[in-house]
């Protein structure tokens, strides 16, 4: 027998994104067990040492759901058994508090899995997500309203991770385990209604499948991918903007007036984290707020997440620590 479509496509997906590895790299596979990940540390395993490369399975107990910490040491002795490097596994602390469930564990994965990829020395980081994740995270982002950024979807590359699977159907990294006789665990917070993400999968795309006709997902992803373009064009031309116009003093007023809103709002993002606001928080709500108090639109002050203050003044919008109340 030839070897499964599934699996043929998983690795294909993990070949071009280890195009540029080099022998002797080391790649760490976050992996929670789920058929994605497992599909993923699979191929990674099958494609980097082939390459010449050293393979880490690493995952995370949030600590969310009762007998977490036996499901991870399960998967530790899974990642073991497909015949990862090395393997590891880290207990995260989740703090919702002002983010929510969802955000508040991201956030705690992301700062555990860069302890783990500078620990073992990995160049890269892959993820699991799929072309159905991208697809979800588009409609996420349109009914948020949350403009281009949001449209765009999650990245395929950014710092040192890289997401293999995003032309990966979901169904292919099931069909991929099964293949290959390779056990996946089914988070029940996949099944959670209480969450929009589960919705959107459980039953707003298989209404659009329905009604719209099959390849739903497939198309959303690619709109993404082509956001994605358009969004990575006007941030490099902001960010010479930025790097032209932005000095102690702040961003000037009359400079800022004259460049296009969609190049202008972002300069003002840049700004207001170059002062030190924070990313994940900075959201649309904001840099609106701060492009009318650069026209003029508003007066007063816009406060931002991570403790800084806009102001304007007659010449620049400038930015200060946000006055702690006592």
């Amino acid at each position: 027998m030839g070897l499964h479509p599934a699996v043929a496509v998983v690795r294909q997906g993990v070949r071009r994104s280890l195009r540029f590895a080099e022998p002797g790299m080391t790649l760490l596979v976050a992996c929670s067990g789920g058929a994605d990940s497992m599909a993923l540390l699979s191929a990674t395993l099958f494609e980097g040492h082939k390459a010449g490369l050293r393979v880490v399975g690493a995952t995370v107990d949030h600590g969310l759901q009762d007998g977490s910490g036996e499901h991870a040491a399960r998967v530790v002795a899974q990642m073991a058994s497909l015949g990862a490097d090395e393997t590891a596994s880290s207990r995260v602390q989740v703090d919702p508090a002002g983010l929510g469930p969802e955000a508040a564990a991201r956030r705690a994965r992301y700062a555990v899995l860069e302890q783990l990829r500078a620990h073992f020395g990995a160049e890269r980081v892959l993820l699991g997500h799929t072309r159905d994740d991208q697809a979800e995270t588009v409609l996420l982002g349109l009914t948020r309203g949350s403009g281009a950024r949001s449209l765009a979807g999650m990245r395929r590359s950014f710092d040192h991770y890289d997401r293999p699977l995003l032309d990966v159907a979901r169904a292919d990294t099931v069909a991929a385990c099964l293949a290959e006789g390779i056990e996946f665990w089914d988070d029940p917070h996949n099944s959670d209604p209480g969450f929009t993400r589960v919705r959107v999968r459980q039953r707003v795309l298989p209404v659009l499948e329905a009604e719209l006709g099959p390849g739903i997902a497939a198309t959303l992803a690619r709109t993404a991918d082509q956001v994605r373009d358009d969004v990575e064009a006007l941030d490099q031309i902001a960010q010479a903007w930025h790097d032209e116009l932005v000095t102690a003093e702040g961003v000037p007023l009359l400079a800022l007036h004259d460049l296009p809103r969609a190049v202008a709002t972002r300069v003002l993002r840049l700004a207001a984290l170059a002062a030190g606001a924070r990313d994940a928080e900075l959201f649309h709500v904001h840099v609106t707020a701060l492009h009318q108090l650069a026209q003029g639109a508003t007066s007063g002050e816009v406060q931002l997440p991570g403790h800084v203050t806009a102001y304007r003044d007659r010449s620049h919008l400038r930015f200060r620590p946000t006055a702690v109340s006592s």
